[in-house]
């Protein structure tokens, strides 16, 4: 239950954004073609970083979710990597569409979505792993990383079909920036008329 209410949630939210980048343009590309590439450089950069973070994550939880606390590698900088790389690819999305507005808008709505789903797992895994958890809970850091804390092993057994399926949800973010591609190329075809511009 608790996972369909979350996939709603987030299709819901994906959908709203993509209407609204289908009805509107970025004003910076005629008032600041400078600001534009920049935004759009830097979007690509964060986008980047997420897409390798994320597989970071995914080659140590892959296979091992739910079957001990993964405390090594991201998870040994902060307890939710999978959730800052997400929050730090969501912005390179925004920063990609030449704007402002829609970063400010995906930090938005990831602040005030994504506490809740952290403190909910963070439950489970207090029932789940007790005092190991507790410990876990108390020497790493909820969201932003500690890097100092980073602790890798020399070896580490990987399970690579669940790895495999990973991978895909990895490198969502790099799809996202093909996807807003097509859109601004369907604009400049005059396939896709623009309503109205934002910053």
């Amino acid at each position: 239950m608790y996972q369909h209410v979350r996939l709603y949630i987030t299709r819901g939210f994906v959908g709203l954004l993509i209407v609204l980048l289908l009805i509107s343009g970025s004003k910076w590309e005629t008032e600041s073609p400078m600001v534009s590439a920049v935004l759009f450089l830097a979007g690509c950069v964060l986008v980047g970083v997420a897409s390798l973070g994320r597989l970071w994550c995914s080659l140590y939880v892959a296979g091992y979710k739910t079957k001990h606390l993964v405390t090594v590698g991201p998870y040994s900088v902060c307890r939710n990597p999978l959730y800052f790389f997400s929050m730090v690819g969501g912005l390179g999305v925004g920063l990609v569409t030449e704007t402002f507005t829609i970063p400010a808008m995906i930090l938005v709505a990831f602040a005030l979505y994504y506490p809740f789903v952290i403190r909910f797992e963070e439950n489970k895994l207090k029932t789940l792993y007790g005092e190991e958890f507790k410990t876990y809970f108390q020497t790493v850091p909820r969201f932003w990383p500690k890097w100092s804390l980073l602790s890798e092993p020399n070896e580490y057994v990987v399970t690579p079909k669940t790895f495999r399926k990973h991978i895909f949800s990895a490198l969502w973010f790099i799809w996202m920036i093909g996807i807003l591609e097509l859109i601004e190329m369907f604009r400049e075809l005059n396939l896709l008329s623009t309503s109205f511009s934002i910053y």
